[in-house]
């Protein structure tokens, strides 16, 4: 019988060679047994063997493929763990099989001298021609396509926001934003000097009545909205919603910021910039998309803002670089991000059914919010649970999750609730942890009669 190993071998060299390049498919099993006269449980081992010495990877229903370089140690800047705690249910970046040499494959021509010595020059807000139709053609969803001379580009999704905001607003300026909002927004006009006002919100999203109300009491200089897949809530708006709220805007000259970041989970999810294009600042980024670590913020923003919002880009130094616009470009016209956008949906539909198996369905009291679709679910704890000693609680069992707090805009009106990060954890784990998280809660807080 042949020796697995020694063919094992003999693949490592030809992908150690170049014969076999990174991202390139294995031939089937079957395949491989017949082509080296091998039994094919001998060719199951041949292809085990690469996966364990970090040579190939396999993804369910599409085949093996080699890696993008084989596996090394990581730097020092790239081992310190975000948190002890060995299952992160506050991280909500989505990952999926395959994506690194995915990626790879695509970055592997900007590594040519000629092209990363251009790439690697300084980059401008508006990039380039081509980068901005790239952006565009990205962006575009059904009843909206931004203008392309319209699109300017920042380092992240969350600069994008900043630029935004820093280009509409000053010290002491009315900002109004969902009653529970993205934290990083709070932080943002903490360093503007901006006040924000909290918006009540129902299960349609923001109340018109309640921006209405906020608006005549003191004029606000903005408006901050995530209307597809609120973060934390997964609220989408409905159409109708929609339009009220545009035509309070549209009435008042209200500039709007629309975070989008979400929104490509939702195929077709419409934008509140169809609805008010004149005002809205759309904001989205590559980070859900791609990787966190591979990303670029999208700005696409009314006409007559162009000039005052590349003004804060570069200002405020979150211009993007050459070499992650020339990425983002290839990404998005090589299917790189379609293929991705698509796994990444499947993956987050499983990962909604491993909340509602594990979780939702187990409760006795409580209530979870979440979107199938979405990345990230909303527990309003039951009673006598607070936000903070469940945080805690869940901490000592080895799972970290999001205080409600961390979102809430007015310090004194905090949910006793937690947002789950469905996205990062391997799926056993998120299902073992969802699992000890229904139990935490059915045993109550220490001391309490439940517990």
């Amino acid at each position: 019988m042949a020796d697995f190993r020694l063919i094992a071998d003999r693949i490592a060299g030809d992908i150690a060679s170049g014969r076999l390049r990174p991202g390139q498919q294995l031939p089937p099993q079957r395949r491989f047994a017949r082509r080296h006269r091998i039994a094919p449980s001998t060719a199951g081992r041949v292809y085990g063997e690469l996966v364990r010495r970090g040579l190939v990877v396999g993804e369910v229903g599409r085949g093996t493929f080699v890696r993008a370089a084989p596996v090394v140690g990581q730097g020092r800047a790239l081992v310190e763990a975000a948190t002890s705690a060995p299952v992160n249910l506050e991280l909500t970046y989505p990952s999926t099989a395959g994506q690194p040499e995915l990626v790879a494959a695509s970055l592997g021509p900007l590594l040519r001298t000629d092209v990363l010595t251009e790439a690697m020059r300084p980059g401008a807000a508006d990039a380039t021609a081509a980068a901005r139709e790239s952006a565009a053609r990205l962006l575009t969803v059904p009843g909206w396509r931004p203008d392309p001379a319209q699109v300017l580009f920042t380092g992240n999704a969350r600069q994008a926001i900043a630029a935004a905001l820093a280009s509409l607003v000053r010290p002491g300026d009315r900002v109004g934003v969902e009653e529970l909002t993205y934290p990083l927004v709070k932080e943002i006009a903490g360093r503007l000097g901006a006040v924000l006002v909290p918006l009540a919100c129902d299960a349609g999203g923001v109340r018109p009545d309640a921006l209405e109300a906020a608006h005549r009491s003191a004029p606000l200089r903005a408006l901050y909205l995530q209307p597809t897949l609120h973060n934390p809530t997964s609220t989408t708006m409905d159409e109708r919603r929609r339009s009220e709220l545009a035509r309070l805007v549209e009435a008042s000259g209200l500039p709007v910021v629309e975070d989008r970041v979400w929104s490509f989970l939702r195929p077709g999810a419409p934008a509140f910039a169809a609805h008010a294009p004149g005002l809205t600042h759309v904001v989205d980024g590559l980070s859900k998309r791609v990787a966190p670590g591979l990303t670029v913020g999208l700005l696409a923003v009314p006409p007559h803002r162009a000039r005052a919002v590349g003004v804060a880009v570069r200002s405020g130094g979150w211009s993007a670089g050459r070499f992650a616009v020339e990425a983002a470009v290839r990404f998005e016209g090589e299917g790189v991000v379609r293929r991705l956008v698509d796994a990444k949906r499947a993956d987050a539909a499983r990962r909604q059914a491993l909340l509602a198996e594990h979780l939702t369905r187990r409760l006795a009291g409580g209530a979870v919010r979440s979107d199938p679709a979405g990345c990230f679910a909303w527990w309003e704890l039951p009673s006598p649970w607070r936000a903070d000693t469940f945080t805690a609680a869940a901490a000592a069992h080895g799972i970290a999750v999001t205080p409600g707090t961390a979102f809430a805009v007015d310090p004194h009106r905090t949910p006793d609730a937690v947002r789950l990060g469905l996205a990062s954890a391997p799926e056993a784990e998120l299902a073992r942890a969802l699992r000890t998280l229904a139990d935490v809660a059915a045993a109550g807080p220490p001391g309490s009669a439940a517990g």
